[in-house]
């Protein structure tokens, strides 16, 4: 069976993304055990500024936010086979 994925729908440039790139420190340390409630909550500004507590204490060596202003965006989407 084929499954057919949808690209996310984006608004017509310009618009702004936000790139969060990371280097993680050794071990899990609990990272991998956040749910989708979790990941949900995550985005809850008292949650999220707990999280990049956490993040800059035990979980990132280093990381980056790169926003940037997107002019021109495309994508290509091939349909499944019948």
């Amino acid at each position: 069976m084929v499954s057919e994925i949808e690209p996310a729908r984006l608004p017509e440039p310009p618009y702004y993304a936000v790139i969060f790139t990371s280097v993680r420190t050794d071990g899990d340390n609990g990272y991998g055990q956040r749910d989708e409630e979790s990941i949900s909550a995550w985005r809850a500004h008292t949650e999220h500024a707990r999280a990049r507590a956490d993040g800059r204490a035990k979980w990132y060596e280093s990381f980056a936010v790169h926003v940037a202003r997107v002019e021109r965006s495309y994508d290509f989407s091939r349909s499944a086979p019948a």
